[in-house]
């Protein structure tokens, strides 16, 4: 074939050139993904592909012309509009994650479980999201932004009750509490038990949806529940949250993979899995509240 003998492959640099482009343009579609700035860039993007192959097609050559030179200022206008992301990106990078990741991480898993622990002792329902690699961002836009350091005093009296933001899930994310008065997706699952309110399915709902982990308290029996990866189990005791918890964020330097940890934290005994499928469907709690 004629175009075989025309075709010439990359050599070494153009390949290594096409991986840096490549892993660029991965990274930069991830860190935007979900957010209302992708939205913007999609629609900027298809705007002028598009605006340039009809204005090709159709041969207007100056108004063709005019928008080649005008990607050329794309990159000033997207510093622009993109300049929060690009300053919490270039703030990420800064930070010492190396040494400090594992010593953050642990701060938060025991602000979430003493947090925890006060709200399940008083009876104070509570949910609370633990953003992992998949972000949250379209559902932190439906509660309010806070960007707080997370505490187990700040997490407890968010759910107080009657407080503004109780009414509504917690997203952690890193060592921040991103958003607070969240509604979570609720999941559609069917044959789950008729004693599982909408707090205990919003935790489930979001587990299928992101790889985030969740805690839940019910404010009818103060019982601890974790959601993850689209399973919930209950009865958690605050030992038993801690080394779930730990299993499933800290980062550790071991052979074992993290979802194998978090596996083996999570394996929820036979019995409670029957007991809760058993539960006395004519007599169920109330519906909880979304919070």
């Amino acid at each position: 074939m004629p175009w075989l003998t025309q075709f010439n492959p990359p050599g070494i640099g153009g390949l290594i050139e096409i991986l840096i482009l490549a892993v660029v343009f991965y990274y930069v579609i991830l860190f935007f993904r979900g957010t209302r700035s992708a939205q913007v860039l999609t629609g900027l993007v298809v705007f002028i592909a598009l605006m340039l192959f009809l204005t090709h097609l159709v041969r207007l050559d100056t108004l063709n012309w005019l928008l080649q030179r005008f990607t050329v200022y794309l990159a000033i206008a997207l510093v622009v509009i993109f300049q929060p992301e690009i300053r919490r990106a270039l703030a990420e990078l800064g930070k010492q994650h190396v040494f400090s990741a594992s010593k953050a991480e642990r701060e938060v898993v025991d602000a979430v479980v003493e947090a925890v622990a006060l709200l399940a002792e008083r009876k104070i329902g509570a949910l609370i999201a633990i953003e992992r690699e998949i972000g949250t961002r379209s559902v932190q836009e439906s509660g309010k932004r806070l960007d707080a350091q997370v505490s187990a005093e700040l997490l407890a009296t968010l759910f107080f009750p009657h407080t503004p933001l109780h009414d509504g899930g917690v997203i952690v994310r890193g060592d921040r509490i991103a958003a607070a008065g969240c509604v979570f997706p609720l999941t559609q699952q069917d044959g789950l038990s008729r004693a599982l309110g909408t707090r205990h399915r919003a935790a489930i709902g979001l587990t299928e949806e992101t790889d985030a982990i969740v805690v839940a308290v019910s404010e009818e029996t103060g019982t601890i529940s974790v959601a993850y990866n689209g399973r919930l189990s209950r009865g958690f005791d605050e030992e038993r949250l801690r080394r779930l918890l730990t299993a499933v964020l800290v980062r550790r330097k071991t052979s074992r993979s993290r979802v194998d940890r978090a596996r083996a934290a999570f394996e929820a005994t036979a019995e409670q899995w029957a007991d809760l499928s058993a539960e006395d469907s004519a007599n169920p709690p109330a519906e909880e509240r979304h919070g």
